[in-house]
């Protein structure tokens, strides 16, 4: 495995750490919605939210995944995850947006 230089590790874990702080904010919005979704006994959106904690997963891993990843490679690998946060952030929000509406 090659070496990253030092920029790019820096560069790396500021990523990092930017991606999972947007992770924890969804993750804190989703297990509320969830909670909303149970009182409702809202199925449907109950499933959704499950598919949402696999994306969130699968994006973790990606992250975790960078620290092997090329060099060369990162910066293509980084526009990916960018591209799976906003559409996981985008999925929440149509979520949050579905149950709003919901009748009881």
């Amino acid at each position: 495995m090659a070496t990253m230089t030092q920029s790019a590790s820096a560069a790396l874990k500021a990523y990092e750490e930017k991606v999972n702080t947007q992770i924890q904010e969804s993750k804190t919005k989703l297990e509320q919605l969830e909670a909303k979704a149970k009182q409702k006994s809202a199925q449907a959106e109950l499933n959704a939210i499950n598919s949402l904690k696999g994306t969130r997963e699968n994006i973790q891993r990606k992250v975790q995944d960078l620290r092997t990843t090329n060099e060369n490679q990162m910066a293509r690998a980084q526009t990916a995850i960018d591209a799976d946060v906003t559409a996981f952030k985008a999925r929440i929000e149509e979520l949050s947006a579905k149950l709003q509406t919901t009748i009881v």
